[in-house]
């Protein structure tokens, strides 16, 4: 089909396999060379985006990398969702749309009327999206703070706040091998809360992430579709909302020329 002159959007997440990135990367450059006016990658899930810098001797800076390879190949717009750092889109030097699944999360959380509601976050990293989460909810926030001995193994966890005989959220971008969050949970309920559910944009769950879930105390994990669940799994404590409208929202008024703030909870 004949693109010459068009607005193309690509909707590819940038999940394992990396020939899910090498594939988005050659779908830009066969856009570029047929001519396209303007190339969008809608990455609802951008990989890597936690190499965001060199914190330690002789390692790659991979969000950058990803960034020049897909403005090389010849993206004029990035359009993601809850990426893993807010400086990454410094990286870029197109513009960068970064989605709040907040706009997605609240309603659902809202629904659920909870009479006793508190809203927490795994690690100290996590603090500034838990203040915001809940001063959308109207409520407060407790922290889960960590320390680790090694990359995705840690050694002490402790809770900063009250959490008896609350209904506690636990707010995160992604969960990956899940056990920061579940370890979380675990330290939350054994502190009396009265039921822990877990929200995370992106469910990366690499190894055995799943297992570790379904031996948890969460009582729900609710997930976005950034990245499809393993199906051959067992999925009833998941509960998973689409992103689909607001990306198609999104892109309406990327390709319309309007205004996509209005679009976003902060």
């Amino acid at each position: 089909e004949n693109i010459r002159g068009r607005d193309v959007f690509l909707i590819q997440s940038t999940f394992p396999p990396t020939e899910n990135m090498m594939e988005l990367l050659l779908m830009v450059d066969a856009a570029k060379r047929a001519s396209a006016r303007r190339i969008i990658a809608v990455i609802p899930y951008f990989g890597f985006a936690r190499q965001d810098r060199k914190d330690r001797p002789r390692i790659s800076i991979a969000a950058k990398l990803m960034a020049d390879l897909l403005t090389t190949a010849g993206v004029t717009r990035i359009i993601t969702m809850d990426i893993h750092a807010d400086q990454i889109q410094g990286f870029f030097n197109v513009p960068v749309d970064n989605i709040f699944a907040s706009k997605i999360f609240v309603p659902y959380i809202e629904s659920l009327n909870s009479p006793n509601l508190m809203v927490a976050s795994p690690d100290a990293g996590g603090t500034r999206r838990a203040a915001s989460y809940a001063k959308m909810l109207n409520t407060v926030f407790s922290i889960c703070h960590k320390q680790r001995s090694k990359p995705n193994a840690i050694e002490q966890m402790l809770l900063i706040g009250d959490v008896k005989d609350k209904d506690v959220i636990l707010i995160d971008d992604m969960i990956d091998t899940a056990g920061t969050i579940t370890k979380a949970g675990q330290l939350i309920k054994d502190s009396g809360a009265r039921s822990v559910r877990a929200v995370a944009t992106h469910p990366i769950f690499s190894g055995s992430a799943m297992e570790r879930i379904e031996n948890s105390v969460f009582d729900e994990v609710i997930v976005t579709d950034t990245i499809p669940l393993n199906q051959e799994k067992d999925l009833r404590k998941f509960t998973v909302l689409s992103v689909a409208d607001i990306f198609a929202e999104v892109i309406e008024h990327v390709h319309n020329y309007k205004e996509i703030s209005s679009l976003f909870y902060k």
